[in-house]
C-alpha cells in the first residue's frame, strides 16, 4: 500500500498500525481535519463540522462519521502530503464536486469563528491542486462564508 510505504519513511523501526488506503472519501475527511489542525488548535466546532460534513456528503449517521473522522485523523497525522490527498479527490471526482469540496474545506476553517493564516494556506494549496479555477475557489469561500452565517448547526 502506498501508505504504508510512506509511513515507513517517518518511522523505519517500527512497524505502523494498518491503516487503509486513502480514497477519495478518506482524503476528503484527511483535508478537513487537516485544515482544522492547520492553526495548531483543533477545536470542537471544528470537530463538530467535520462530522457534520462527512455525514451529509457520506449519507451515514453521526456516529459512523465520528468514526470516519477518528481514522482520517489517523491518516492526516500519518501523511504529510497535503497535495497527495487533494490529487487523489481530484482524480476521483468531477469539478462540481470539487467545488463542494473547496465549500467544505472552508465551512471547517470558519467553523471557530477565526479565519487563520495557516488555514487558509492549506485550503488555498488544496483548491489549486484541485484545479479550481480563481473565481470558483473565492466563490467556494464565499458560500461557506455565507452557509455559516446564515445556516443553523445543521448546514454543511
Amino acid at each position: 500500500m502506498i501508505l504504508d510505504r510512506i509511513l515507513a519513511l517517518f518511522h523505519p523501526d517500527s512497524t505502523p498500525a494498518p491503516l487503509p488506503e486513502p480514497d477519495a472519501h478518506l482524503a476528503l475527511a484527511a483535508l478537513l481535519v487537516r485544515v482544522a489542525k492547520s492553526d495548531g488548535v483543533y477545536r470542537t466546532e471544528e470537530i463538530a463540522r467535520i462530522d457534520r460534513i462527512l455525514a451529509q456528503r457520506e449519507g451515514i449517521n453521526p456516529v459512523e462519521a465520528a468514526k470516519l473522522r477518528a481514522t482520517a485523523e489517523k491518516i492526516e497525522a500519518a501523511a504529510p502530503d497535503t497535495p497527495a490527498f487533494a490529487r487523489l479527490i481530484r482524480d476521483a471526482t468531477g469539478y462540481e464536486d470539487r467545488l463542494r469540496v473547496a465549500r467544505a474545506l472552508w465551512q471547517v476553517s470558519l467553523a471557530d469563528g477565526i479565519t487563520r493564516a495557516e488555514e487558509e494556506r492549506v485550503v488555498n494549496i488544496v483548491d489549486d491542486v484541485l484545479g479550481l479555477s480563481e473565481h470558483d475557489a473565492q466563490e467556494a469561500r464565499m458560500l461557506a462564508s455565507h452557509d455559516m452565517t446564515s445556516a443553523p448547526e445543521g448546514g454543511a
